[in-house]
């Protein structure tokens, strides 16, 4: 696993908006209003994609050269990079969403008396698991 990617990707103008397509990566697509929007939507992207190819434990192929890239009319080719760990990091500490079956009753009870049940379950596991420490995320640029 490599710390710092750069992919080329092809940014397609027309009328509507900007698309924008990584040909190493097939379905990493994206698109934006503006270049800005653009460049911020490509890089958000590629993160993404490559974070879930990792997870997925899929190989990650090497980046095309610019040069065999051949770019339409209304299309330019740019070099978007990302740095991977505050990806991870960010994606680690990521909430997710769980599915607990409860007993109605028991539900009812911990309603009735104010308790926040996922604050229970989070204090639970950490317990369980012999965390003590307390973890903050923090949102991090990709």
């Amino acid at each position: 696993m490599k710390d710092r990617y750069i992919y080329p990707a092809i940014f397609s103008f027309d009328g509507g908006g900007i698309s924008v397509e990584f040909p190493d990566l097939p379905g990493c697509l994206t698109c934006g209003d503006t270049q800005e929007e653009a460049l911020r939507m490509a890089k958000d992207a590629l993160a993404l994609h490559l974070f879930g190819m990792e997870e997925d434990g899929d190989s990650i192929p090497e980046p095309s050269s610019i040069f065999e890239l051949r770019p339409q009319g209304n299309q330019v080719v740019a070099l978007i990079e990302v740095w991977m760990s505050p990806v991870r990091e960010e994606m680690a500490h990521k909430a997710v969403n769980t599915t607990v079956t409860l007993p109605r009753w028991l539900k009812n009870a911990a309603k009735e008396s104010g308790l926040n049940l996922l604050e229970v379950l989070q204090y639970a596991v950490k317990e369980r698991l012999g965390i003590h420490e307390r973890h903050e995320t923090t949102r991090r640029e990709i």
